[in-house]
């Protein structure tokens, strides 16, 4: 096959390969023509973005070899058929980035790569949130697409046209949105994964005896948490929805879901996200149709479930802000907890990791089966790879950085989140004081949704740094919570512990933690794992990494934080936390 490149197409004729100068790459722009019979016919053009390169960096060229089996390549009768598969490797020739799309709860970001794993550009949108009632809150799905086109737009205008080989997306689960599959309009707010407005349709799913069932095909406890009750909150209560649902004109999605219909018209969700539905059985990878049946939501509304590294489709052309990214694979996905999970290169069975967000999540590699949790805590899918499914057992702490926030701006006790460290570093301790931030229930490991926050053992000594430490403290605590869990059930020691997430800045709060856990906690370098999950998804998918030992080369310690406090400290600091836990729990009357 004879390889003729120019700036804008390779010409393909015959059967062998090809040596191409540099300076003739350039971007794709045409595709394969077809005759009458489907096949190519004389001389024709293949984007740059079908071919795999090989580049040798010592010389001013790229060596494109077509390797057949994962190219689909095949020669017959001197005509040269190419057969387009979804699942197959895709480079591009003038990759140097992997686009990623952070979707989070309150902001949404993108960020670059380069194939160090090293940023190479950033952007961070705002995102609002909506409280219509107490404990409810809300999303306006076209903020969060919006949001995070622009800040994607921003990321590419720094960079040369073209050189984004593929895009990664996570996002924040969980969170559900309906929309209309003609207008791609949405029929009702985002209900947000913290929103607890279904905790007595779950407290009927109980009553009825489902949990078991729930929990053996899922690996979820039912919980006002996870999708499928909110789905079903949409249902029966926007008029007309659940008729136009059950003929498939309304479409269902969680975050990672509605951007990529939004970025290449393909209704999919991935393995990890749809693990988080409380509808998909994590055993058989598709949904459980007697699982929605109870739930009452109907089958046509629900996204095809995907691996999290391959091609779901292209970006389509004419996105305001991102024309120069039409046609770009979008091929890696995964909620934001496994991203960070696999952006930690976490591999192995037995390897954790706790991101300090807007919420704590902690999950541990369990490998190729999954391990149902005894201790409140729930098993998920982590991800699939090269046709390798991995699961984790997680816990999830519903507010973690959000309680910073909540002391910057609702109790104005600080100016900006930063400054929450010197505060708390001013003071030994706590000084008896404890915060239970249950604002919307507890998570794992006590699942209470009917929990609500508390600040105990005030006294007239009691100041502004006393809290703030205490804030902290109450969140080192909710992770010791989770680590002791995922120790009982894995059976084993957890001897190391990687960090991340916006609150993993804080010295203070690091040191907390290895001195409650006395283990080592590991802050990587670079702190934006979940977006590097993404990116890394994506990377693995068209050929920009080329393995997950590539992947766990490129992850480098920033610091590594040992125990200092004495245990018997840390003990009393514990009890007292469980004791705080019990005054704040099943609160609200029900």
């Amino acid at each position: 096959m004879v390889v003729t490149g120019y700036r804008d197409a390779l010409f393909i004729q015959g059967a062998g390969k090809a040596v191409v100068p540099g300076d003739m790459l350039g971007h794709a722009v045409t595709d394969l023509q077809h005759s009458a019979d489907g096949h190519p016919s004389g001389s024709h053009s293949i984007p740059w973005s079908w071919v795999l390169p090989s580049l040798d960096k010592n010389v001013n060229s790229l060596k494109f070899v077509m390797v057949y089996p994962l190219l689909s390549w095949y020669n017959s009768y001197h005509h040269t058929v190419y057969h387009k598969n979804p699942e197959m490797k895709r480079g591009f020739a003038m990759s140097q980035y992997i686009l990623a799309l952070d979707q989070a709860t309150t902001s949404s970001r993108a960020i670059a790569f380069d194939r160090s794993g090293n940023i190479a550009a950033l952007s961070q949108q705002s995102l609002p949130q909506h409280y219509p009632q107490a404990g409810w809150v809300e999303h306006d799905p076209l903020e969060i697409w919006n949001t995070q086109r622009r800040a994607a737009a921003e990321v590419i205008a720094r960079l040369p046209e073209g050189s984004v080989a593929g895009i990664g997306v996570t996002n924040q689960r969980e969170t559900t949105i309906l929309w209309d599959k003609a207008t791609g309009e949405p029929v009702y707010n985002a209900i947000v994964w913290q929103c607890r407005r279904t905790a007595e349709l779950c407290e009927e799913l109980k009553r009825r005896g489902l949990e078991e069932r729930i929990r053996s095909a899922t690996g979820l406890l039912i919980d006002a948490y996870f999708s499928g009750s909110k789905i079903r909150w949409i249902l029966d209560n926007v008029p007309g929805i659940r008729r136009r649902a059950e003929r498939g004109e309304v479409l269902f999605g969680t975050v990672e879901s509605w951007l990529i219909w939004k970025l290449t018209g393909r209704h999919v969700t991935d393995y990890a996200n749809a693990s988080r539905t409380m509808l998909f059985d994590i055993h058989r990878l598709c949904w459980d149709e007697e699982l929605c049946g109870i739930l009452g939501v109907p089958t046509a509304m629900l996204p095809a479930p995907v691996p999290n590294s391959t091609v779901y489709g292209t970006v389509q052309p004419g996105i305001p802000g991102l024309e120069s990214l039409a046609g770009t694979p979008v091929c890696g996905a995964a909620g934001d907890q496994q991203a960070a999970l696999f952006g930690q290169t976490c591999f192995a069975p037995g390897e954790a990791k706790n991101t300090y967000g807007t919420g704590c999540f902690t999950l541990m590699n369990v490998g190729e089966k999954p391990v149902r949790s005894r201790a409140g805590l729930v098993t998920s899918v982590a991800w699939q790879v090269n046709g390798k499914t991995t699961y984790a057992l997680e816990g999830s702490v519903f507010n973690g950085g959000s309680t910073i926030q909540w002391l910057r701006d609702e109790l104005k006790i600080i100016a900006s989140a930063p400054e929450i460290n010197v505060l708390a570093a001013s003071v030994p301790d706590s000084g008896g004081v404890v915060v239970v931030p249950a604002f919307t229930g507890l998570g794992a490991p006590y699942w209470d949704m009917y929990a609500r926050g508390a600040i105990l053992g005030i006294t007239r000594g009691t100041g502004r740094a006393h809290i703030a430490r205490a804030v902290l403290s109450c969140i080192a605590a909710q992770v010791t919570d989770l680590m002791l869990a995922m120790r009982q059930d894995a059976g084993c020691d957890i001897t190391l512990l990687r960090a991340d997430g916006g609150a993993s800045v804080s010295d203070v709060l690091l040191q907390m933690q290895a001195d409650l856990l006395r283990i080592p906690v590991d802050r990587p370098e670079m702190v934006e794992t979940t977006a590097f999950g993404a990116a890394a998804l994506a990377g693995l998918s068209c050929g920009f990494w080329q393995s997950m030992e590539e992947l766990s080369s490129l992850r480098r310690s920033q610091r590594v934080f040992l125990p200092e406090r004495p245990q018997a400290d840390c003990d009393a600091y514990y009890r007292l936390w469980k004791r705080a836990v019990s005054r704040a729990a099943d609160w609200i009357e029900h």
